[in-house]
């Protein structure tokens, strides 16, 4: 069963309820090596973004995409609005005008969101942003994709992987972003982008799990 408007509906409200729930643990990352706005500014990003599909009722997975990129880099402050808002519209003309994504659009459009995160901020893996829990999670949903899976389970494969990345960033040296200031003292911290990347992943997969 391949994920309809309404499933990515379902996932941006899981993603938002997922935000929340974690705000608090998003700031104190954050305050540790950035801003410590991560966590307020991704809240009300999500928050907005649900408001406005309310709203919109986007009839396609694209379209709920792309209003989802728009409303992100609108109202989210800081790196993560053109990064997140980037991510989502990149996705969002991967996919189209299609009706419902397979496993293999929805890995096409991680992928897709991926290069332009890489684009934006021109970080690579390594330099301890959202990026080192986005490739793992692009390369498990090929893999997954590849197999024949559908589109939860591909949703599925990348929140692990994605989830593995993001602690993987805890030991590394920030080269990219406020973090990077820092030199060493950047060690030893999970990073905000890169946490969020997961949770919001994790969300995705399992609403959209419970939907199909």
């Amino acid at each position: 069963m391949g994920c309809t408007a309404q499933d990515v509906i379902a996932a941006l409200r899981a993603g938002a309820a997922v935000v929340a729930e974690h705000r608090d643990e998003l700031i104190q990352l954050d305050r540790a090596i950035g801003d410590a706005d991560h966590g307020e500014n991704m809240d009300r990003g999500f928050r907005a973004v649900v408001s406005k599909v309310d709203t919109a009722a986007p009839e396609t997975p694209g379209a709920a995409l792309k209003l989802t990129a728009t409303v992100l880099i609108s109202t989210v402050g800081g790196a993560s609005g053109p990064l997140y808002g980037t991510a989502f519209l990149r996705a969002a003309a991967a996919v189209g005008d299609a009706e419902e994504l397979d496993g293999a659009a929805v890995a096409k459009a991680l992928q897709a969101g991926m290069e332009g995160v890489i684009g934006r901020g021109r970080a690579a893996v390594g330099d301890k942003t959202m990026v080192d829990a986005l490739s793992p999670a692009v390369e498990a949903a090929k893999t997954a994709a590849e197999s024949g899976e559908a589109a939860a389970a591909v949703l599925a494969a990348a929140a692990d992987a994605a989830h593995q990345g993001a602690q993987a960033t805890e030991p590394l040296v920030a080269r990219k972003g406020r973090a990077s200031y820092l030199g060493e003292r950047s060690a030893g911290h999970i990073d905000p982008g890169a946490r969020s990347t997961a949770l919001l992943l994790s969300a995705f997969a399992e609403a959209t799990r419970s939907r199909s």
